[in-house]
């Protein structure tokens, strides 16, 4: 994807739906366009939040540590996210690691910029707004899940929320088109490396998902919906 500003990389953004041409191009004025390589720590827990990031293209996973010294998997980053940007506007460190799982591409912003074009343009701050309380209600679900359900219907609603923010169609079903490991599932879903690989080898013998270490295809998402909300297959929608 090519570096120049163009205000094409910002349309369909949620961050500023609704906002005219020229609006966008004053948005762009005000911000940096950079390539992330895969692997490229984009920043780290306990950084000074001082920026403000929107992913264009690639995908980012946010990981935060613990005291034990153990990683736990927040969530990854697709096109159209932002992302750094409630820690930068609440005035509070970095509260994970952000890192490029493939190649990728984001534009970001200072946090005097950003605060200048939401004070010029409320309609940026109420997108902001809307973006966040989606994601606190995803994480709401998340520890509901935690709390409530057995393992094989976390994992189950974990790869169906990855095959809702990145999922291709390919001809063995849809494939979540970035790497991702056992462990980063085990991460996500309260559980451990040993479960997870039982779990997925189960299924692959049952025909419902194909996978390597770091690549999964869900060959039946029906099935898959059936076990995260505990339905007999037949019933799945």
């Amino acid at each position: 994807m090519p570096l120049t500003p163009d205000r094409s990389i910002l349309k369909g953004q949620q961050l500023f739906a609704g906002l005219a041409d020229e609006e966008l191009d004053d948005v762009l004025r005000h911000a940096r366009t950079r390539r992330l390589p895969k692997d490229m720590r984009v920043f780290s827990q306990g950084d000074p939040a001082a920026t403000c990031h929107v992913l264009i293209d690639g995908r980012i996973k946010l990981t935060q540590s613990t005291p034990d010294g153990g990683q736990v998997v927040l969530r990854f980053i697709g096109p159209g996210d932002m992302y750094g940007t409630v820690a930068a506007l609440i005035g509070i460190p970095m509260p994970a690691d952000a890192t490029a799982v493939v190649d990728s591409v984001e534009v970001y912003w200072s946090l005097e910029a950003m605060h200048a074009l939401m004070q010029r343009y409320p309609r940026v701050a109420l997108n902001s707004n809307a973006i966040t309380g989606g994601r606190l209600i995803d994480l709401q679900t998340r520890i509901r899940e935690l709390a409530s359900e057995r393992v094989e219907r976390r994992i189950a609603h974990a790869l169906l929320r990855l095959v809702r923010q990145a999922g291709r169609r390919v001809d063995e079903g849809v494939e979540i088109d970035f790497p991702i490991t056992r462990q980063d599932l085990a991460s996500m879903t309260g559980s451990t490396l040993h479960t997870v690989s039982r779990t997925l080898s189960a299924w692959e013998e049952r025909g419902i998902v194909e996978g390597s270490r770091r690549h999964i295809v869900v060959r039946a998402p029906h099935r898959l919906v059936a076990i995260a909300e505990d339905l007999p297959e037949a019933d799945a929608p």
